[in-house]
């Protein structure tokens, strides 16, 4: 159920009300009974809970090649750092 914001004309008095979106909106305020207007809110985000609701869905087969092309370069070029390093401290054990 949305959550709207409304806001007294007369006394200033706001506050927010938790409606159906069928319900009609309120014209009364609670304090002074003056007239409300009801005013355009945030919004919040689109949450998808659940399995299959990824950022990354609907990229397109171009971005997923570039993505592993991209893991690919980064996994040889730590695969060459640790070979190059193993081959550091053995030279530094022979010294």
């Amino acid at each position: 159920m949305p959550t709207y914001e409304y806001e007294c004309k007369d006394c200033g008095h706001s506050f927010e009300q938790f409606q159906s979106m069928t319900e009609k909106r309120l014209e009364k305020c609670p304090q002074c009974g003056g007239v409300l207007r009801r005013l355009i809110g945030k919004g919040t985000g689109i949450i998808f809970k659940g399995s299959g609701f990824y950022a990354t869905d609907y990229r397109s087969s171009d971005y997923h090649k570039k993505a592993k092309e991209e893991a690919g370069k980064v996994e040889k070029k730590k695969d060459k750092k640790t070979t190059s390093e193993s081959k550091k401290k053995k030279d530094e054990g022979k010294n």
